[in-house]
């Protein structure tokens, strides 16, 4: 299998990074494996994507850091290959990270990944479903039942009113964005303050408000879903708690949080399958679900991270299941002799 992982920077990434866990494992199975960064992106006179990529000489590593190491370093292979001869295309950039400083990257990888499908290259996650999910609002599609109230507005009024609907503890994010930034919990004592603290999230456009959940002060749940069904493999869920430290409101591990074992519950599950539908609709091949109590708090389908935190703790290889669904996946477009769509193809 060749397999192509497209980053915001190859440069950039972290030996803890899911992205790196899941190369490292590519290689070690045997696979022809490239990290790529949406700039390094080109699409030629012959019509054929191309990039100059990055990839590694040994045939099997234990730890990523070796692995990472290798791939920054003076000892990678570089090459500039062709993104249409890959059997797989994973779209592993956030675009979250590029708001500012390049916001032409943001688009890139689905924008490139739409042509690479021409060919029978498998893209996932399914770009153009990453293209309607540019920001939170995709989130409000999913049903009702399992979001907290939320309304999404840059009026300061609608916020205010909606605040004392919630009995005054609210929380507010912007509409774009990820790991917790300009992530605020407005309690009661706070909205004479309110107006200030919308004007601070809206400066990266519509501002996110949603009910506050009592339960979140224990912190979220991330559960893996591959395929549209919970990850488990080795009788594992791929799955952990974050718990937040002190009186930050945010669970995130960079942003203070701390992770303990997850209990995946009858709840866990229910809302799993209650979002799997749309998931499977969209082409969405592995996404992360930030629960809390009986609610869903995000849905993670750029770049979920977080795998090695649940390796760690329940001691299962979950980036082996998952290249191992990719070489399924190569099987089934060989059988078939690509006649599935990349959308379908995705959640098989």
């Amino acid at each position: 299998m060749k397999i192509g992982f497209i980053v915001n920077d190859v440069m950039t990434e972290l030996a803890g990074y899911t992205t790196i866990r899941l190369a490292m494992s590519a290689v070690n199975r045997g696979h022809e494996t490239w990290i790529m960064g949406v700039g390094d992106l080109a699409f030629d006179t012959d019509e054929k994507i191309k990039a100059l990529a990055r990839s590694v000489t040994g045939k099997k590593y234990k730890l990523t850091e070796t692995f990472l190491k290798e791939v920054q370093g003076k000892k990678a292979r570089r090459e500039r290959v062709i993104i249409d001869d890959l059997d797989v295309l994973m779209l592993r950039n956030d675009p979250s990270t590029d708001i500012v400083t390049r916001p032409w990257a943001q688009s890139a990888g689905f924008i490139f990944g739409r042509i690479a499908m021409r060919h029978g290259v498998i893209v996932l996650n399914h770009p153009n479903s990453l293209a309607n999910s540019l920001n939170k609002m995709y989130f409000q599609l999913f049903p009702e039942e399992v979001r907290p109230t939320t309304i999404i507005t840059m009026d300061k009024s609608e916020i205010r009113r909606f605040a004392r609907e919630m009995g005054g503890n609210i929380v507010l994010k912007p509409l774009q964005g990820s790991g917790g930034q300009n992530v605020f919990l407005v309690r009661k004592d706070d909205l004479s303050n309110l107006n200030q603290i919308v004007e601070a999230v809206s400066r990266d456009g519509y501002v996110i408000a949603q009910e506050y959940l009592k339960q979140a002060e224990h912190g979220d749940t991330r559960l893996f879903l591959m395929n549209g069904q919970p990850l488990k493999h080795n009788g594992k869920y791929a799955a952990f708690r974050r718990i937040r430290q002190g009186d930050d409101l945010r669970s995130n591990v960079h942003a203070g949080g701390r992770i303990a074992p997850a209990n995946i519950t009858d709840t866990h599950l229910r809302i799993a399958e209650i979002v799997r539908p749309k998931i499977v609709q969209d082409g969405m091949f592995l996404v992360g679900l930030d629960i809390v109590g009986d609610k869903l708090m995000e849905i993670n389908v750029f770049s979920p991270g977080g795998l090695g935190s649940a390796q760690k703790l329940e001691k299962v290889n979950f980036s082996q299941a998952v290249i191992e669904a990719l070489e399924r996946k190569v099987d089934y477009m060989k059988y078939y002799r690509k006649n599935f769509d990349n959308i379908e193809m995705n959640t098989l």
